[in-house]
C-alpha cells in the first residue's frame, strides 16, 4: 500500500480521536459527497481522496476495528492481524521489559531484555519477525511517582524527574525530564508525558510516561478539594472580648477579626484563600477553626478573678447531653 494511502484515519475525516460515532458519520458523508468520482469526473486526486475517506469510515464506524486501530495503528488493518494476540505479545514485552517505580522517580526493570527476544515473541504470534517485516507496535506505557511539597502542588510549576529509560539497542540510559505541574493538583493525580515511555517496536511510536503524584502534608493546612482548613489558637480573653489576629494563608498573612463571645470549634471563612482551580476558575476558600487555649499555671489572684465570671455562666450549658 502506498504511503499516501496510510494517512491517519482521523486526519482523513478531519475529526478528533475522541469523536463520537455521529460526528464521524457526518464528516464521512460530507467528504464523500464532495469527493465522489461521479461529481469529479477525470479527477484522480478526488478519486484517491474518496478511497481514503471510504476506508477511514469502514474502520472507524466499527467499534472493534476502531479500538484495534487506536491501540495498534496501521498494522491492525493488515489481513490476518489478531488484536488479542497482539495484546498478548505486548504483555509479554512488558513482562520481559517491565517498569518498576522508585520513590521520587522511576526506572525500567528487566535490563536483560534484548530486542531480538521481542522479535522471537512476536514471531511466535504472527509467524514473522517484528524488525523489518511490517510489525509496528507502540511502546509500553510506563508510570513513575513524583513527590511534591504542598506548596508545589497548590501553586504549580515545573519539576525535574530523572528516569532510567531503555535505548533501542536494549541498554539503559538515564534521562531527566521536566514535568509541568498545573496549579491545584493533589495526591492521586496523574500527568501524561507523551512519547516518554518505552521505545516502540518495528518503528512504532514510543509509549507514554504517566507521572503519579503524591503530595506531602502541610504542617498547618489541611486540604478538602479546593478548600483549606487550619486550626487557629486563641486565648480565653480573645474569645471573650474579641480580637484581631494574624492568620497564615498561601499568599501571606491576613488579619482576621474574632467577634466577642466566639466559641471553640467555630469556623470562619476567608473567601478565595484556598487552592487555585487548575481550570482557571475561582480558588477555594480557607476555613479557620477556632481553638480556645486555656491558660496554665494560674496563681491565686488569677483564680479569684475567674470566680467573677461564674455569674455569667450558663447553668444549662450541658443539658443537651442528657
Amino acid at each position: 500500500m502506498a504511503d499516501k494511502e496510510k494517512k491517519d484515519l482521523y486526519e482523513v475525516l478531519g475529526v478528533a480521536r475522541d469523536a463520537d460515532r455521529d460526528t464521524i458519520r457526518k464528516a464521512y458523508r460530507k467528504l464523500a459527497r464532495q469527493n465522489h468520482p461521479d461529481l469529479n469526473p477525470g479527477d484522480p486526486a478526488a478519486e484517491e481522496r474518496f478511497k481514503q475517506i471510504s476506508r477511514a469510515w469502514e474502520v472507524l464506524q466499527d467499534d472493534e476495528r476502531r479500538r484495534a486501530y487506536d491501540e495498534f495503528g496501521e498494522i491492525s488493518l493488515e489481513a490476518g492481524f489478531d488484536p488479542e494476540k497482539a495484546r498478548q505479545a505486548r504483555e509479554a514485552f512488558g513482562q520481559r521489559f517491565g517498569y518498576q517505580g522508585r520513590p521520587g522517580g522511576g526506572g525500567f526493570g528487566g535490563q536483560e531484555f534484548e530486542f531480538g527476544d521481542l522479535d522471537d515473541i512476536l514471531g511466535g504470534f504472527f509467524g514473522r519477525s517484528a524488525e523489518g517485516r511490517g510489525i509496528r507496535l507502540k511502546g509500553q506505557d510506563v508510570e513513575a511517582r513524583l513527590d511534591l511539597d504542598f506548596e508545589e502542588a497548590v501553586r504549580g510549576g515545573e519539576k525535574r524527574l530523572t528516569l532510567s529509560r531503555p535505548t533501542p539497542d536494549g541498554g539503559m540510559q538515564p534521562e531527566t525530564v521536566t514535568v509541568r505541574i498545573p496549579p491545584g493538583v493533589d495526591t492521586g493525580g496523574r500527568l501524561r508525558l507523551p512519547g516518554k515511555g518505552a521505545p516502540g517496536v518495528g518503528g512504532g511510536p514510543p509509549g507514554d510516561l504517566f507521572v503519579k503524584l503524591r503530595v506531602r502534608p502541610h504542617r498547618v493546612f489541611r486540604r478538602d478539594g479546593r478548600d483549606l482548613e487550619l486550626d487557629l489558637p486563641i486565648s480565653v480573653r480573645e474569645a471573650i472580648q474579641g480580637a484581631r489576629v494574624d492568620v497564615p494563608t498561601l499568599e501571606g498573612r491576613v488579619t482576621l477579626t474574632i467577634p466577642p463571645g466566639t466559641d471553640s470549634g467555630q469556623r470562619m471563612r476567608l473567601r478565595g484563600k484556598g487552592v487555585p482551580d487548575a481550570g482557571g476558575g475561582a480558588a477555594g476558600d480557607l476555613y479557620v477553626r477556632i481553638e480556645i487555649r486555656v491558660p496554665r499555671g494560674l496563681d491565686d489572684e488569677a483564680r479569684r478573678a475567674l470566680d467573677v465570671l461564674e455569674k455569667f455562666e450558663d447553668p444549662g450549658i450541658r443539658k443537651e447531653l442528657f
